[in-house]
């Protein structure tokens, strides 16, 4: 499809090292794909070049072709910012802006991209709060704190947040680690309804969640200490957790290392 997010013989340094070497990835549009593998092997490395987060941190680069619908997202005319409203980000942790309201939390990007229209951002808030599930819960305290929310609820928040600007491509870097078990399942369900709309990509350590909501799962590994990060194989989920072709995935999905 012409919406396809394409990563091809990707290298990503932090200075001089190479944190992660030769990954080559297709995304398809209305998907999840989950990045597994143990801690370190640059799975949320590779996730941040996708929206061209990586090259915030000093020394970060990345070497290779990253295109969504065929464009370049790393061309030299192509504006990152503009970049992140079309690859939006849910990080680890819910990081409301701690000194605004929900509803100012929800419409922050459309304001900052310049919409001014009251009944506008109204509209888009009322959306996006819908669209992460959230909307019954805070209708009538969008004026309130948005960091007075309980963890599970400032975390669709923050996904709120992130849909109002209406991306095609919703990255999550581990959005359930820091929540309890009910909170996790509301992410989970709300994963499996925005599928329709987002392509998503989901970095988890926890397998169980990979299996429950992806399509697609690659896993990583490094091939020794202090060696680059690589892309081991992917697969359609199923595939990856019942007939892993490399001895490394199966020994990771079933718990052997890692």
């Amino acid at each position: 499809m012409a919406n396809r997010l394409k990563v091809e013989d990707v290298n990503i340094y932090y200075g001089a090292f190479k944190a992660v070497e030769g990954v080559t990835l297709t995304f398809e549009p209305r998907s999840v794909t989950a990045f597994i593998g143990p801690s370190g092997c640059g799975k949320s490395t590779v996730l941040r070049t996708l929206n061209r987060m990586h090259e915030v941190i000093p020394g970060g680069r990345v070497e290779g072709s990253i295109t969504l619908a065929g464009q370049d997202l790393y061309a030299a005319e192509v504006d990152p910012v503009a970049v992140r409203r079309t690859v939006g980000m849910v990080f680890q942790r819910p990081n409301p802006f701690p000194t605004m309201t929900i509803f100012d939390n929800v419409v922050a990007g459309l304001r900052l991209n310049g919409l001014r229209n009251k009944s506008e951002l109204a509209d888009a808030a009322e959306r996006s709060l819908r669209g992460a599930n959230l909307w019954n819960e805070v209708k009538d305290r969008l004026n309130k704190p948005g960091a007075g929310l309980s963890g599970g609820q400032q975390q669709r928040l923050c996904i709120a947040r992130a849909i109002a600007v209406e991306p095609h491509v919703l990255l999550m870097d581990e959005p359930c680690s820091a929540l309890d078990p009910i909170s996790t399942q509301a992410i989970e369900d709300l994963i499996e309804e925005l599928k329709t709309d987002y392509m998503i990509v989901i970095v988890t350590h926890n397998l169980q969640q990979a299996a429950r909501v992806s399509d697609q799962t690659a896993f990583f590994n490094l091939a020794a200490t202090g060696q680059p990060g690589k892309l081991v194989e992917v697969g359609p989920t199923p595939r990856i957790f019942e007939h892993p072709v490399h001895e490394s995935t199966e020994a990771y999905v079933s718990g052997r290392f890692g």
